[in-house]
């Protein structure tokens, strides 16, 4: 069983950094590249981005179910093996799980508000140009989140692929 719950971790934080890796490197980036300028033709500033909110929010579900997974991991090792809560793991994937909590609850929805003022025809010129400076700061916050995010998913699946395996209450040595 130990061996299966180790694979589990594993495999489900290979998951969670190669989907994270893929979105930022691959999927965002495609959304704004040359050739959907050419597909989206005149249309391009605002489906792209449209296209891309309907993306972030699909990726922000996998945040949230990887996180959940990641938690309920631990909490499964904590309570099956006896193995420790490492408060640096722990906090980790706290962190990790709480920042995709915050972009798809609160981050997310903000951008997708502002996007729509951006593009509105309704809107006013200013409102326009406000949205824009809003929007292009709003998501440069969320790329800097979204690196620390990555950075923490490549510490946090190194970790679950070499874990610590110190028992809870005694050390083995004691016993030779």
């Amino acid at each position: 069983m130990i061996s299966i719950l180790r694979f589990v971790g594993i495999m489900y934080a290979a998951v969670w950094l190669g989907a994270s890796i893929f979105f930022s490197l691959v999927a965002a980036p495609s959304i704004f590249s040359a050739d959907m300028r050419g597909l989206l033709a005149q249309n391009y500033p605002y489906y792209s981005g449209a296209i891309a909110q309907i993306v972030v929010a699909r990726y922000f579900v996998l945040q949230h179910w990887c996180g959940a997974i990641a938690l309920a991991h631990l909490l499964i090792e904590w309570l099956y093996l006896g193995k420790a809560l490492e408060k640096v793991t722990l906090g980790l994937v706290a962190g990790i799980f709480s920042v995709g909590l915050l972009g798809g609850f609160w981050l997310q929805p903000k951008l997708k508000e502002l996007h729509r003022t951006k593009y509105a025809a309704q809107s006013t010129a200013q409102q326009r140009d406000t949205a824009a400076q809003s929007f292009k700061a709003w998501h440069g916050s969320s790329q800097v989140l979204n690196l620390g995010v990555l950075v923490g998913l490549i510490f946090y699946t190194w970790r679950t692929a070499n874990p610590t395996d110190v028992p809870r209450f005694f050390s083995t040595s004691k016993f030779q």
